[in-house]
């Protein structure tokens, strides 16, 4: 009941203004530290709509032995963000800086604890509070609020006096340099049994959780729960490298809540991130005889600038990042404040109403994430929901009268009588997302280039993984992976040529799909790939999988063909026999997953043997999160997910020779490209067109919201007419708020190469709203191909993975197999449409008590009303 309330007010406040800010209480007296703010450094600060941008000078001085200073030279730092408003858990942002002290000793893997032993390098954190001093403490930013995964990243517990050097930070008080400090009271033995052992030196930097409960901190068993071995989640906090010309960029990933429920950021709770440049402890006035500290407190670093520290050897504390929560630090941070959006199951909590159920295309989830709060906050407007499955799966239970709508990226077959119509509703597509390091760790691949041929390879299981798959018959000689292939080679020069067996697969979707088939017709309309299809080698003596010899394409599924089960002497596999090829390729039920998987690097090659002392059996596997720096994973993904998650799309040959990536233009140019052939009918993307154009982005795809036009409930196409025009109007207003179109969309505008849309959508808002026979009715389109019938994932077949929020909790299976019973009847008649089950929460589970309540005030009032009436008609 109490997340339940405080999403209500949240909901309330959006009807305010947005410049009506409450204004902070001041921090009260008995806060017990001083209200004095180090924060006096010169800055400038432009703040975009939704970025940030903020400039200061940064300068480290010494006090020297006689009470003067020495200044260092400065440096003035510019740091940027592309975005700061309404993020989503997981959601990354790029942050971008110039103008900051070149970094020294580069870490093979800058996050988490990986990253200590840098020198100069750039910490980035996520951390709650606003940095406002007047607020009171509990609602200030401060290293107590700020999130890391380790003991190490924030407490220091020394054997030596040279190794506490901020015992000498010029901006620190006496009590900061104490011996022991950074609780008060410091924890005795029996909480933390290591932490104070005079003479040594030893500070604590506690973790306070949003509900104020306090980690010291001190070991592992003192850290919050999301900070254990093994977590979910890999490290968000980074120790960023800054180029010998003062500049660097990272990727940021912002936890909400839901991942780190300790932290606690959300819609409503105050959060930023925190960006502080290393340049060094400013040192206070030494000592005489000067102390090992005082000394250590005025290093400058082992490693030069640009150079790296892959054996991970010791570093100047002084000028490391395990030091950022020192006052001297502390003070050049730079804090970017961000907000959150709010959680998908707004809706369930405040919109008691039964929701509106449209089914389909994970195509649209990002953008209906963002759209459903402004209808189910607006009382004039219906509750959507969209339960995110395949498309084929949408459109039965749209056909079977199970769904008001569904929402598609292609034609499909028609099985009942009733004509359908197809209202354009968002320009988005897939592309083919990586994650892939440079050799040398120098950075992330920004720019890969793919071909048909390419994809053909990896989708056919042609890669041979491994030694393991060297003995499968008719392509023992093929490379192991892409990143060995020479046709790859040549067209990213300068990749690391390390085999891994991800290498040998593009992780793709298990079930039926539009994106699949469309990114197949891409393959058949190239001739080099149809060839290497149909057996012929590529130029270097490559391969098909005799498996995929001469498979049919397009097609909307991807079956697993491959039998091969290798011989080995492994005890593992001769225990747990298996179709190898299929272990690597180990498809997914969602691109959503997929975009998960490059993410945190980690392949769903399911090849690992883990031995269970315990029961004497192996078992196989998911293999470990790739390493920093080794990084190699291709996945098939939504532009929507390759927005949300920062993942980068690789660009894909068109003319020969010509490779063009998912842009605003190259979508718009695709647009063009599109027919349509008849009122209400999707747009058609003939693929041959692209494959001459050198603009037009291959896989550009249309949603569209596919309804009845005829024998559909009034109140329901009402519904569906209102939820079209809408989507293509304001639903089309790019941002981050509710109701607004996110990245990695094109929007349908009245007018340039999206208008014909915009012009088709509206017109088939009409006719279903209408619900009268169309001028010119569409007809069914019968299926030629045997393999398109139920169990094949053609229509009528797939698999329907239903995994978006708010899912009915026993939707049709008859409707969404394809299966005869789902076929409506061939008399038309008007099907009301039945009210969709909303997914269990704890939200609305803490409302579920008040609801019940009011519910049964409503039926003793309605029962009271059947009673009075007829006296009321028997006094008229």
């Amino acid at each position: 009941m109490r997340r339940a309330a405080t999403v209500i007010v949240a909901a309330l406040a959006l009807a305010l203004p947005a410049a009506a800010v409450a204004t902070p209480a001041p921090r009260s007296d008995d806060s017990g530290r001083s209200t004095a703010s180090f924060d006096a450094v010169p800055r400038i600060v432009e703040k975009a709509s939704d970025g940030f941008t903020e400039t200061k000078t940064l300068t480290r001085t010494f006090v020297n032995a006689d009470g003067s200073t020495y200044s260092f030279p400065s440096y003035k730092v510019t740091v940027a963000a592309n975005k700061t408003q309404n993020l989503r858990g997981r959601q990354r942002i790029q942050i971008s800086w110039r103008g900051a002290q070149p970094s020294g000793g580069r870490a093979s893997n800058p996050y988490g604890e990986n990253g200590l032993n840098q020198e100069y390098p750039v910490v980035i954190l996520q951390c709650r509070g606003t940095d406002d001093p007047s607020v009171p403490l509990r609602q200030e930013v401060r290293p107590e609020t700020c999130w890391t995964g380790s003991v190490a990243e924030r407490s220091q517990i020394t054997r030596s006096d040279g190794e506490a050097s901020w015992t000498h930070d010029a901006d620190a008080t006496d009590a900061q340099k104490a011996r022991v400090s950074g609780i008060d009271p410091f924890p005795g033995a029996d909480v933390c049994p290591t932490a104070d052992q005079a003479p040594f030196f030893t500070k604590l930097t506690p973790f306070v959780t949003t509900k104020g409960k306090t980690f010291a901190a001190c070991d592992s068993a003192n850290m919050p729960p999301e900070a254990a071995v093994g977590a979910a989640f890999p490290p968000a906090e980074i120790a960023a490298y800054t180029d010998t010309d003062g500049t660097g960029s990272v990727q940021f990933e912002v936890r909400s809540d839901v991942e780190n429920e300790s932290l606690g950021c959300n819609h409503q709770v105050a959060c930023t991130i925190e960006v502080i440049p290393i340049v060094g402890l400013s040192c206070d006035q030494p000592s005489s005889p000067m102390t090992i500290s005082d000394k250590a407190c005025r290093k400058g670093g082992r490693f030069p600038a640009g150079s790296s520290n892959f054996a991970n050897d010791g570093v100047d504390q002084a000028v490391s990042p395990a030091l950022w929560w020192s006052p001297s630090n502390w003070k050049n941070r730079f804090s970017i404040p961000v907000t959150f959006g709010l959680p998908p199951d707004t809706c369930d909590v405040l919109d008691p109403r039964p929701p509106t159920g449209f089914y389909g295309s994970e195509l649209l989830a990002q953008a209906a994430l963002q759209w459903a709060p402004a209808y189910c906050l607006n009382k004039k407007r219906f509750k959507f929901q969209f339960n995110n499955m395949s498309d084929e799966a949408g459109w039965n239970l749209m056909e079977a009268g199970e769904g008001v709508a569904a929402e598609v990226s292609s034609e499909h077959q028609r099985r009942g009588t009733n004509p359908i119509g197809y209202a354009p509703t968002a320009v988005t597509g897939f592309s083919i997302g990586y994650q892939i390091d440079k050799p040398d760790n120098a950075g992330e691949v920004t720019n890969l280039r793919l071909n048909a041929r390419l994809i053909a390879k990896l989708m056919t299981q042609s890669y041979l993984g491994s030694d393991l798959g060297r003995g499968h018959p008719g392509i023992g000689d093929n490379p192991l992976g892409i990143m060995n292939d020479p046709e790859f080679i040549e067209l990213n020069p300068g990749l690391s040529q390390i085999s891994q067996e991800v290498g040998a697969t593009l992780l793709s979707l298990s079930n039926s799909s539009d994106v699949i088939e469309q990114l197949t017709e891409y393959i058949a309309q190239d001739k080099d790939a149809m060839d290497f299809i149909a057996g012929k080698p590529d130029p270097w003596g490559m391969k098909v999988n005799p498996a995929y010899r001469n498979i049919a394409l397009p097609r909307p599924d991807w079956p697993l063909k491959d039998t091969y089960i290798p011989e080995t002497a492994s005890d593992c596999r001769q225990k747990n026999p298996g179709v190898y090829f299929s272990q690597i390729a180990a498809p997914v039920t969602t691109m959503r997953k997929i975009a998960e998987a490059l993410l945190d690097a980690w392949p769903n090659v399911q090849t690992r043997c883990d031995y269970d002392q315990s029961s004497g059996l192996y078992k196989l596997g998911r293999i470990d999160r790739q390493s920093y720096g080794s990084r190699f994973m291709l996945g098939l993904v939504s532009l929507g997910d390759a927005a949300r998650y920062g993942l980068r799309s690789a660009r894909l040959e068109t003319k020969p020779g010509v490779y063009v990536g998912p842009t605003a233009g190259s979508l718009g140019a695709a647009v063009r490209l599109m027919d349509q052939s008849g009122a209400h009918q999707p747009f058609v993307l003939d693929q041959s067109d692209v494959r001459t154009s050198a603009t037009a982005y291959p896989g550009t795809m249309v949603v569209y919201t596919a309804a009845r036009l005829q024998n559909l409930a009034q109140a329901d196409a009402d519904k569906v007419a209102q939820f079209i025009r809408i989507s293509t109007s304001e639903g089309q207003r790019p941002g981050s708020g509710n109701g607004q179109l996110p990245e990695g969309f094109l929007p349908i505008q009245d007018s340039g190469p999206t208008a014909k849309l915009h012009d088709s959508a509206q017109k088939t808002a009409d006719a279903v709203e209408a619900q009268k026979e169309p001028t010119t009715e569409p007809t069914a389109t019968p299926s030629t191909d045997p393999s398109d019938g139920p169990g094949n994932g053609g229509p009528g077949g797939g698999s329907v993975d239903v995994t978006g929020p708010g899912v009915p909790s026993d939707p049709s299976p008859a409707a969404a197999s394809g299966s005869p019973s789902a076929v409506p009847s061939t008399t038309p008649t008007a099907v009301d449409m039945p009210a969709t089950t909303s997914v269990s929460s704890s939200l609305a589970g803490g409302l579920l008590p008040l609801l019940l309540l009011l519910g049964a005030i409503g039926c003793l009032v309605t029962l009271a009303l059947k009673v009075a009436a007829p006296a009321v008609r028997r006094r008229r």
